[in-house]
Protein backbone atom coordinates (compact mmCIF):
# COMPACT_ATOMS: atom_id res chain seq x y z
CA UNK A 1 0.00 0.00 0.00
CA UNK A 2 1.47 3.35 -1.03
CA UNK A 3 2.09 6.29 1.29
CA UNK A 4 -0.52 8.41 -0.53
CA UNK A 5 -3.15 5.72 -0.04
CA UNK A 6 -2.42 5.51 3.68
CA UNK A 7 -2.56 9.30 4.05
CA UNK A 8 -5.84 9.46 2.12
CA UNK A 9 -7.34 6.68 4.27
CA UNK A 10 -6.33 8.43 7.50
CA UNK A 11 -7.73 11.71 6.20
CA UNK A 12 -11.10 10.09 5.52
CA UNK A 13 -11.11 8.49 8.98
CA UNK A 14 -10.69 11.85 10.68
CA UNK A 15 -14.13 13.53 11.07
CA UNK A 16 -14.34 16.59 8.87
CA UNK A 17 -15.55 19.86 10.40
CA UNK A 18 -19.09 20.85 9.55
CA UNK A 19 -19.15 23.72 7.11
CA UNK A 20 -20.79 27.02 7.98
CA UNK A 21 -23.30 26.50 5.17
CA UNK A 22 -24.60 23.29 6.72
CA UNK A 23 -24.70 24.86 10.17
CA UNK A 24 -26.63 27.83 8.83
CA UNK A 25 -29.08 25.52 7.08
CA UNK A 26 -29.59 23.45 10.23
CA UNK A 27 -30.04 26.62 12.26
CA UNK A 28 -32.74 27.84 9.90
CA UNK A 29 -34.55 24.53 10.14
CA UNK A 30 -34.50 24.54 13.95
CA UNK A 31 -35.49 28.21 14.06
CA UNK A 32 -38.42 27.58 11.73
CA UNK A 33 -39.54 24.59 13.80
CA UNK A 34 -39.30 26.69 16.98
CA UNK A 35 -41.39 29.49 15.45
CA UNK A 36 -44.06 27.02 14.32
CA UNK A 37 -44.05 25.37 17.76
CA UNK A 38 -44.51 28.68 19.55
CA UNK A 39 -47.14 29.82 17.07
CA UNK A 40 -49.12 26.61 17.45
CA UNK A 41 -48.76 25.91 21.15
CA UNK A 42 -48.54 29.46 22.43
CA UNK A 43 -52.32 30.03 22.70
CA UNK A 44 -52.77 26.61 24.28
CA UNK A 45 -50.05 27.34 26.85
CA UNK A 46 -51.62 30.69 27.75
CA UNK A 47 -55.01 29.03 28.09
CA UNK A 48 -53.57 26.56 30.61
CA UNK A 49 -51.81 29.37 32.51
CA UNK A 50 -55.04 31.36 32.73
CA UNK A 51 -56.99 28.27 33.78
CA UNK A 52 -54.65 27.80 36.75
CA UNK A 53 -54.83 31.44 37.83
CA UNK A 54 -57.02 32.97 40.52
CA UNK A 55 -59.92 34.92 38.95
CA UNK A 56 -58.76 38.09 40.71
CA UNK A 57 -55.57 37.94 38.63
CA UNK A 58 -57.15 37.02 35.30
CA UNK A 59 -55.37 39.77 33.35
CA UNK A 60 -51.96 39.27 34.95
CA UNK A 61 -49.33 39.25 32.17
CA UNK A 62 -46.84 37.01 33.95
CA UNK A 63 -45.87 34.36 31.37
CA UNK A 64 -45.95 31.49 33.87
CA UNK A 65 -48.61 30.31 36.35
CA UNK A 66 -49.06 32.61 39.33
CA UNK A 67 -51.64 32.58 42.13
CA UNK A 68 -52.33 28.98 41.20
CA UNK A 69 -55.73 27.50 42.03
CA UNK A 70 -57.76 24.53 40.81
CA UNK A 71 -61.08 26.12 41.70
CA UNK A 72 -61.59 27.12 38.07
CA UNK A 73 -61.87 23.48 37.03
CA UNK A 74 -64.46 22.95 39.74
CA UNK A 75 -66.35 26.04 38.52
CA UNK A 76 -66.33 24.68 34.96
CA UNK A 77 -68.43 21.69 36.10
CA UNK A 78 -70.56 23.72 38.51
CA UNK A 79 -74.22 23.68 37.42
CA UNK A 80 -75.46 26.26 39.91
CA UNK A 81 -74.80 29.09 37.44
CA UNK A 82 -76.77 27.48 34.63
CA UNK A 83 -73.78 25.81 33.01
CA UNK A 84 -73.79 22.10 32.24
CA UNK A 85 -70.32 21.40 30.97
CA UNK A 86 -70.40 17.70 31.90
CA UNK A 87 -73.47 17.04 29.78
CA UNK A 88 -71.94 19.05 26.93
CA UNK A 89 -68.86 16.80 27.04
CA UNK A 90 -71.08 13.77 26.64
CA UNK A 91 -72.94 15.42 23.76
CA UNK A 92 -69.67 16.16 21.96
CA UNK A 93 -68.56 12.55 22.37
CA UNK A 94 -71.84 11.29 20.95
CA UNK A 95 -71.81 13.70 18.01
CA UNK A 96 -68.11 13.17 17.29
CA UNK A 97 -68.25 9.37 17.54
CA UNK A 98 -71.39 9.07 15.39
CA UNK A 99 -69.98 11.43 12.77
CA UNK A 100 -66.68 9.57 12.66
CA UNK A 101 -68.18 6.09 12.36
CA UNK A 102 -70.70 7.02 9.65
CA UNK A 103 -68.16 9.09 7.70
CA UNK A 104 -65.69 6.20 7.76
CA UNK A 105 -68.29 3.66 6.61
CA UNK A 106 -69.36 5.85 3.70
CA UNK A 107 -65.92 7.23 2.95
CA UNK A 108 -64.05 3.94 2.81
CA UNK A 109 -66.49 2.51 0.26
CA UNK A 110 -66.48 5.67 -1.85
CA UNK A 111 -62.69 5.90 -1.70
CA UNK A 112 -62.28 2.26 -2.72
CA UNK A 113 -64.63 2.74 -5.66
CA UNK A 114 -62.80 5.86 -6.84
CA UNK A 115 -59.40 4.20 -6.47
CA UNK A 116 -60.13 0.73 -7.83
CA UNK A 117 -63.16 0.83 -10.10
CA UNK A 118 -63.54 2.30 -13.55
CA UNK A 119 -66.90 3.87 -14.39
CA UNK A 120 -68.26 6.76 -16.39
CA UNK A 121 -68.05 10.12 -14.64
CA UNK A 122 -65.47 8.91 -12.11
CA UNK A 123 -63.42 12.10 -12.18
CA UNK A 124 -66.55 14.26 -12.08
CA UNK A 125 -67.66 12.49 -8.89
CA UNK A 126 -64.20 12.92 -7.40
CA UNK A 127 -64.21 16.62 -8.27
CA UNK A 128 -67.65 17.14 -6.77
CA UNK A 129 -66.60 15.46 -3.52
CA UNK A 130 -63.52 17.65 -3.20
CA UNK A 131 -65.42 20.82 -4.13
CA UNK A 132 -67.90 20.11 -1.33
CA UNK A 133 -65.10 20.61 1.19
CA UNK A 134 -64.58 24.17 -0.07
CA UNK A 135 -68.22 25.18 0.21
CA UNK A 136 -68.66 27.94 2.84
CA UNK A 137 -70.53 26.72 5.90
CA UNK A 138 -72.19 30.07 6.57
CA UNK A 139 -74.14 29.77 3.31
CA UNK A 140 -75.77 26.57 4.57
CA UNK A 141 -76.91 27.93 7.92
CA UNK A 142 -80.27 29.34 6.84
CA UNK A 143 -81.30 26.46 4.51
CA UNK A 144 -80.36 23.83 7.07
CA UNK A 145 -82.13 25.67 9.86
CA UNK A 146 -85.32 25.90 7.80
CA UNK A 147 -85.06 22.30 6.61
CA UNK A 148 -84.51 20.83 10.07
CA UNK A 149 -87.25 23.06 11.51
CA UNK A 150 -89.71 21.60 9.01
CA UNK A 151 -88.59 18.10 10.00
CA UNK A 152 -88.81 18.88 13.72
CA UNK A 153 -85.14 18.03 14.24
CA UNK A 154 -83.98 21.25 15.88
CA UNK A 155 -82.44 20.37 19.22
CA UNK A 156 -81.80 16.72 18.26
CA UNK A 157 -78.50 15.00 17.64
CA UNK A 158 -79.20 14.19 14.00
CA UNK A 159 -79.45 17.89 13.18
CA UNK A 160 -75.75 18.23 14.02
CA UNK A 161 -74.48 14.79 13.01
CA UNK A 162 -75.74 14.88 9.41
CA UNK A 163 -74.12 18.25 8.51
CA UNK A 164 -70.89 17.20 10.21
CA UNK A 165 -70.79 14.06 8.09
CA UNK A 166 -71.02 16.15 4.92
CA UNK A 167 -68.13 18.31 6.13
CA UNK A 168 -65.71 15.51 7.06
CA UNK A 169 -66.65 13.10 4.26
CA UNK A 170 -64.58 14.86 1.53
CA UNK A 171 -61.47 14.65 3.71
CA UNK A 172 -62.22 10.99 4.40
CA UNK A 173 -62.65 10.13 0.72
CA UNK A 174 -59.58 12.11 -0.35
CA UNK A 175 -57.25 10.56 2.24
CA UNK A 176 -58.43 6.99 1.76
CA UNK A 177 -58.61 7.10 -2.04
CA UNK A 178 -54.97 8.25 -2.19
CA UNK A 179 -54.01 5.36 0.08
CA UNK A 180 -56.05 2.73 -1.78
CA UNK A 181 -54.62 3.80 -5.13
CA UNK A 182 -51.09 3.01 -3.87
CA UNK A 183 -51.88 -0.47 -2.53
CA UNK A 184 -50.65 -3.29 -4.78
CA UNK A 185 -53.28 -4.71 -7.10
CA UNK A 186 -51.63 -8.13 -6.94
CA UNK A 187 -52.92 -8.81 -3.42
CA UNK A 188 -56.51 -8.24 -4.43
CA UNK A 189 -56.11 -10.21 -7.64
CA UNK A 190 -54.60 -13.13 -5.70
CA UNK A 191 -57.58 -13.15 -3.35
CA UNK A 192 -59.97 -13.10 -6.32
CA UNK A 193 -58.13 -16.03 -7.92
CA UNK A 194 -58.46 -17.99 -4.65
CA UNK A 195 -62.24 -17.63 -4.93
CA UNK A 196 -62.96 -14.53 -2.91
CA UNK A 197 -65.53 -12.08 -4.14
CA UNK A 198 -64.63 -8.43 -4.66
CA UNK A 199 -66.20 -7.49 -1.35
CA UNK A 200 -64.37 -10.33 0.46
CA UNK A 201 -61.07 -9.28 -1.08
CA UNK A 202 -61.74 -5.72 0.02
CA UNK A 203 -62.79 -6.68 3.55
CA UNK A 204 -60.18 -9.36 4.26
CA UNK A 205 -57.15 -8.10 2.30
CA UNK A 206 -57.34 -4.41 1.42
CA UNK A 207 -59.08 -3.03 4.49
CA UNK A 208 -56.49 -4.34 7.02
CA UNK A 209 -53.72 -2.81 4.92
CA UNK A 210 -55.50 0.55 5.06
CA UNK A 211 -55.49 0.61 8.88
CA UNK A 212 -53.02 3.55 9.17
CA UNK A 213 -55.08 5.70 6.83
CA UNK A 214 -58.32 4.69 8.58
CA UNK A 215 -56.83 5.59 11.95
CA UNK A 216 -55.65 8.96 10.67
CA UNK A 217 -58.98 9.76 9.07
CA UNK A 218 -60.88 8.78 12.21
CA UNK A 219 -58.80 11.14 14.37
CA UNK A 220 -59.16 14.07 11.97
CA UNK A 221 -62.88 13.50 11.50
CA UNK A 222 -63.47 13.30 15.25
CA UNK A 223 -61.51 16.50 15.92
CA UNK A 224 -63.37 18.34 13.14
CA UNK A 225 -66.74 17.22 14.50
CA UNK A 226 -65.89 18.24 18.08
CA UNK A 227 -64.60 21.65 16.97
CA UNK A 228 -67.70 22.58 14.94
CA UNK A 229 -69.52 25.60 16.40
CA UNK A 230 -71.58 27.62 13.91
CA UNK A 231 -74.26 25.06 13.04
CA UNK A 232 -74.30 23.58 16.53
CA UNK A 233 -75.03 27.02 17.96
CA UNK A 234 -78.21 27.30 15.89
CA UNK A 235 -79.33 23.68 15.66
CA UNK A 236 -78.79 22.47 19.23
CA UNK A 237 -80.76 22.90 22.43
CA UNK A 238 -79.71 23.06 26.08
CA UNK A 239 -79.84 19.26 26.29
CA UNK A 240 -77.90 18.53 23.09
CA UNK A 241 -75.41 21.40 22.86
CA UNK A 242 -71.74 20.34 22.45
CA UNK A 243 -68.81 21.78 24.38
CA UNK A 244 -68.11 24.52 21.82
CA UNK A 245 -71.56 26.02 22.40
CA UNK A 246 -71.55 25.39 26.15
CA UNK A 247 -68.20 27.14 26.64
CA UNK A 248 -69.26 30.12 24.52
CA UNK A 249 -72.23 30.82 26.77
CA UNK A 250 -70.57 30.22 30.14
CA UNK A 251 -71.92 32.51 32.86
CA UNK A 252 -70.44 33.43 36.24
CA UNK A 253 -71.59 35.00 39.47
CA UNK A 254 -71.73 38.45 37.88
CA UNK A 255 -73.82 38.50 34.67
CA UNK A 256 -71.84 41.53 33.46
CA UNK A 257 -68.41 39.86 33.81
CA UNK A 258 -67.23 36.93 31.73
CA UNK A 259 -65.79 34.05 33.81
CA UNK A 260 -62.61 33.90 31.74
CA UNK A 261 -60.72 31.58 34.06
CA UNK A 262 -63.56 29.04 34.13
CA UNK A 263 -63.84 29.27 30.34
CA UNK A 264 -60.12 28.62 30.00
CA UNK A 265 -60.38 25.70 32.41
CA UNK A 266 -63.16 24.18 30.31
CA UNK A 267 -61.13 24.72 27.15
CA UNK A 268 -58.15 23.02 28.77
CA UNK A 269 -60.25 20.01 29.75
CA UNK A 270 -61.44 19.65 26.16
CA UNK A 271 -58.08 20.30 24.50
CA UNK A 272 -55.68 18.22 26.57
CA UNK A 273 -57.11 14.78 25.58
CA UNK A 274 -57.01 15.78 21.90
CA UNK A 275 -53.44 17.05 22.19
CA UNK A 276 -52.33 13.87 23.99
CA UNK A 277 -54.06 11.70 21.39
CA UNK A 278 -52.34 13.50 18.51
CA UNK A 279 -48.93 13.31 20.22
CA UNK A 280 -49.29 9.60 20.97
CA UNK A 281 -50.40 8.68 17.46
CA UNK A 282 -48.48 11.28 15.45
CA UNK A 283 -46.55 8.61 13.54
CA UNK A 284 -49.76 6.98 12.36
CA UNK A 285 -51.26 10.35 11.49
CA UNK A 286 -48.24 11.37 9.42
CA UNK A 287 -48.05 7.99 7.67
CA UNK A 288 -51.74 8.18 6.84
CA UNK A 289 -51.59 11.75 5.55
CA UNK A 290 -48.51 11.09 3.40
CA UNK A 291 -49.92 7.84 2.00
CA UNK A 292 -50.05 8.10 -1.77
CA UNK A 293 -47.94 11.24 -1.77
CA UNK A 294 -44.80 9.52 -3.12
CA UNK A 295 -44.83 6.80 -5.74
CA UNK A 296 -42.20 4.14 -5.73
Amino acid sequence: MSVNTVVETERKAVPQPISWTKRLTSGRVYLGALIILIWGLGPFYWMVVTALRDPSYTFDNTPWPTHVTFQNFHDAFDTSRGNNFGRALGNSLIIGAATTVIALLLGVMAAYALARLTFRGKYVVSGLILSASMFPVVVLVTPLFQFFTDLGWIGHYQAMIIPNISFVLPLTVYTLSSFFSELPWELEEAARIDGASRFQAFRLVMLPLAAPALFTTAILAFIAAVNEYLLSRLLSSDKTEPVTVAIARFSGNNPLVQPYTAIMAAGTIVSIPLVIMVLLFQRRIISGLTAGGVKS
